[in-house]
């Protein structure tokens, strides 16, 4: 078997099965457990899986962050109608906050240059995308930048926020549940998310079809606490109508 097959049957497990350890693989595959490492280390690179202790995870499971590129590079048409049916969101706010995320980055590069505005964010990212427009203040929210969003994170951010009020705050989320509301992997992350929920007038959830009905690690908000949910079809429709009992508007674009 040549390696690339025997990495594919490793992505391949480790989506059916949540999981795959080195142990059975390298039984399984009749190869050393080195080579199974260096295996995983591969397709860890390409971001397929998520090294844990003994194996790996796959790298789309809700509890896990790929890095920007990676995330980026998922379902990218789906996102780019996501922002484009946001961009409308926008409307006269002069204040808007831009969570960090691949969905919100890219609403951040889409709109209009000319359209004057105080950008708040976390993410590196995004202020990148918005400081070169000379109509845009950017506020970029301090703090230790977590290596995989390139974003701020922890209690300098939420002291910031905590003295700002915000037209509307374009959110990210890694899960989305009526019994959990929206959740991320991080908690300091979610402190950021929770404090911008707390400083904005109207809060916009962008989220592609996979981040419905699963949950990450950490709650940041209510599902009553979002104002409007925009995805993609993708969406499940089973997971869509679970959400109808907490009044929250959902829009697919």
């Amino acid at each position: 078997m040549y390696a690339v097959e025997r990495r594919q049957q490793i992505v391949d497990r480790a989506r059916r099965d949540g999981r795959v350890a080195v142990t059975e693989l390298s039984e399984s595959l009749d190869v050393a457990p080195e080579t199974i490492r260096r295996d995983l280390f591969v397709l860890e690179q390409q971001g397929l899986v998520n090294r844990v202790h003994g194996g790996a995870l796959p790298a789309d499971r809700i509890g896990f962050e790929g890095t920007v590129t990676t995330r980026r590079d998922r379902h990218p048409e789906e996102k780019l109608r996501i922002v484009r049916r946001a961009v409308a969101e926008v409307a006269d706010a002069e204040v808007v906050f831009f969570d960090e995320g691949s969905t919100v980055t890219l609403l951040a590069e889409v709109l209009d240059p000319d359209r004057p505005l105080t950008a708040v964010t976390p993410s590196l990212s995004a202020a990148i995308a918005l400081a070169s427009r000379p109509q845009v203040s950017v506020i970029l929210l301090g703090g230790q930048v977590r290596p995989l969003s390139l974003a701020s994170a922890g209690t300098w951010p939420t002291r910031m926020l905590a003295e700002m009020v915000v037209d509307v705050a374009f959110l990210g989320a890694n899960g989305i549940t009526q019994e959990h509301g929206l959740t991320c992997p991080d908690i300091a992350v979610a402190a950021v998310k929770r404090a911008a929920v707390a400083a904005s007038r109207r809060r916009v959830v962008l989220a592609d079809g996979s981040k419905f009905g699963t949950d990450a690690f950490a709650s940041f908000a209510r599902l009553q606490e979002i104002d409007l949910i925009i995805t993609g079809a993708s969406a499940p429709r089973s997971a869509l109508d679970a959400l109808r009992g907490s009044k929250v508007q959902v829009v697919r674009a």
